[in-house]
Order: structure tokens, then sequence, then C-alpha cells
């Protein structure tokens, strides 16, 4: 058996297990070719660089990944879950379409006027001839009625006629406020009488359906009238306040039933005194909605 001899000497490769490391062909003085061994380390550093640059390649293919199925699970679209078990899952993002509900409310009901003037206790509102009749004419749609002499007194009694002074006293009217209107040669007088509640001023229309009248007062340009003649006289109620009218011709002439002109100027004021009174009604809850 040979060793090493007659075939070709293996090489050395730093490599490779159990290879042999080349020694210097110059001669046997047993130092080791350092040249060879520069080389073969030089080698192997750069093998070494190479493998480092290919695994910080794919460390970082890796983290970009990583990224990218995180993005996709934020998405929150249909596919399986990739991404890492710590995002949140799509039902629990904020959507940025939801609509805010909120809890139903319900208006408080409006105040009704009518309770303000129902009964002394709510209707604080200040009261006189002014405040019930303003201006110095009446406008009702087309007509313009000139306005006369007011009056305003605690005696109920003085200002009425027939039965009704002792109805107004029996059910403790408390003031009666008249105004005059005319035009053309006709003349009426409007009484509001007032009571402690609406009972006892519905009481007094009842009463005085027959045989009661307010007194007509002239003045300011306006002669006496309705003190001998017939005259048309109405009777209402509204809250805690009577109303009355007296209408007649200023010549003393009696009213007929076709005398429309009388009946109208009547509707008229009982109109306007019922808006007036239902305007304080009004301006008074108004004001207690607000506070």
């Amino acid at each position: 058996m040979s060793y090493g001899q007659g075939g070709p000497q293996s090489q050395w490769d730093p490599w490779k297990p159990n290879s042999q490391q080349p020694w210097s062909n110059g001669g046997d003085d047993g130092t080791p070719d350092w040249a060879a061994l520069a080389e073969a380390s030089e080698s192997r550093n750069k093998r070494r660089k190479l493998l480092f640059i290919g695994g910080g390649a794919v460390a970082t293919l890796a983290i970009g990944t990583a990224v990218a199925m995180a993005v996709v699970s934020a998405n929150g679209g249909d596919g399986p879950q990739a991404g890492p078990s710590n995002l949140p899952a799509s039902a629990s993002l904020p959507s940025g379409s939801a609509t805010p509900s909120f809890a139903p409310t319900s208006a408080p009901p409006p105040l009704d006027p009518k309770d303000f003037i129902a009964t002394a206790k709510k209707d604080t509102a200040p009261l006189s001839a002014g405040t019930l009749f303003p201006g110095t004419q009446l406008t009702m749609g087309d007509t313009v009625y000139k306005k006369g002499a007011t009056a305003d007194t605690t005696n109920c009694a003085s200002a009425a006629g027939a039965n009704l002074p002792k109805i107004l006293t029996a059910n403790g009217c408390t003031r009666l406020i008249r105004v005059t209107y005319s035009k053309g040669g006709v003349a009426g007088t409007v009484g509001v009488a007032v009571f402690a509640d609406q009972a006892h001023a519905e009481q007094v229309k009842k009463q005085a359906k027959k045989n009661a009248m307010v007194r007509s007062l002239p003045g300011k340009g306006v002669k006496n009238f309705c003190n001998a003649a017939v005259c048309l006289t109405t009777t209402n109620a509204v809250g805690r306040y009577a109303y009355f009218t007296t209408v007649g011709f200023l010549d003393g002439k009696n009213v007929a039933k076709s005398d429309t002109q009388v009946f109208s100027v009547g509707n008229d004021l009982q109109q306007f005194v019922f808006d007036q009174i239902y305007r304080r009604g009004q301006a008074q809850a108004s004001a207690a909605a607000n506070r």
C-alpha cells in the first residue's frame, strides 16, 4: 500500500473537511506557505460577506410582508385574517358613515291664552280703557270708526240699565270700562265688565240675555243716543270678562230688524272687544312661556 505516491496530490480546500493544507514545493523545511494561507483567508471572508448580505435581504422581505398583511387586515376585507393576532377585528373599527342617534324629545304643549284670562290670579297684566281700546279710531276690514269718549268705573251698576245693574252686583262685578265708536249716523257703546273668574262672567251672560243693557256713552262729538229709542243690545263673555254693546241711531230713530247698518256695527264692535281680550291672554301666555 502506498501513501500518496503514484497518483495526483490532493488539493487543500479550506471549506472541505479533511483536506490537506498545501506546503511549498521548493523545499521540505516545514515552513507554511503564508501566501496561500492569506489567499485562502481572503476567499473565506468574501463568502461570509455574501452570506450576510443575502440574510439581510431575506429579513427585510419578511418585515415588508408582515407590514403588508397588517394593512390588509386593518382594511377589513372579507378574506381570512392573515395578519398578527393582536390587530383589532374589523367589527371593532369605527365607521365614518355611522349616523348618530338621539333620544326622542317632546316639546311642552303651548300655553292656552284662555287660561290667563280665566281668573284674576293669572290675569295680572295692566288693564285700562287705554289698553283695551287704544288709538283714536277703529278699523274693521274696510270700515273705519271714530273713537269717542271712554269711561272706567268700579261702580258697575252706575253704568248699566234695566236689569243689568243688579245682575252685575250679584255676581261681584269689580269694574266696568266703556268706549263709544261712531260712523255716519250710527253710534255704539261697548262695555266690558270684569269679574273674579270665568264662572261669574258666564253667569252674567246667561242672566243678561233679556232686558239688560250697558248705558250709552256720549261725548267727544257724539251726542246722547239710545236714551229713549229702541236700540240694538248684545251680551257675551270670554274668560272672566262679560262684554256688552248698545248701538243705535244718533237722530233718535228706533232700530228695526231691517237696519243692516246697525247690525253690522254691532257685529264689528263685538268682534273687536273679543279680539282685544283674547290678545290680552295671548300676550300673557307668551310672556310666561319665555320666562
